[in-house]
């Protein structure tokens, strides 16, 4: 598969996360069936802001919660004060009850694609 067609399938789990939810690099990259490719759904995250329609980029985050994409927004605390917005309590680029919001694609999407 070439990149650009990774990373089109990649802003399509991405568009789908709800309001108010985050998932991870790697939740994504498993969903995907590519396992070891958390940094290129990263990589697909840096160039989010070239996506049309737009995708909800700022609900994207590291296994651990935390918010490691944030210097790829416009300012260093968009991507924190997007995640505010919608509920989601962040406190030292880390989200709070990480488990409770965490949507996990394998298990909310459909698998056949």
């Amino acid at each position: 598969m070439d990149r650009a067609s990774f990373y089109e399938q990649v802003y399509q789990v991405v568009a789908l996360i709800p309001r108010g939810r985050v998932t991870s690099y790697g939740a994504i990259a498993h969903y995907l069936g590519a396992k070891n490719a958390s940094r290129m759904v990263g990589y697909a995250m840096h160039d989010a802001v070239k996506a049309h329609p737009p995708i909800p980029a700022h609900r994207v985050v590291n296994r651990n919660g935390l918010l490691t994409g944030k210097f790829h927004f416009a300012s260093p605390t968009q991507m924190q004060e997007r995640l505010e917005s919608e509920g989601i309590k962040v406190n030292e680029d880390k989200i709070i009850n990480f488990k409770n919001v965490f949507w996990n694609p394998m298990e909310e999407l459909d698998l056949e694609k």
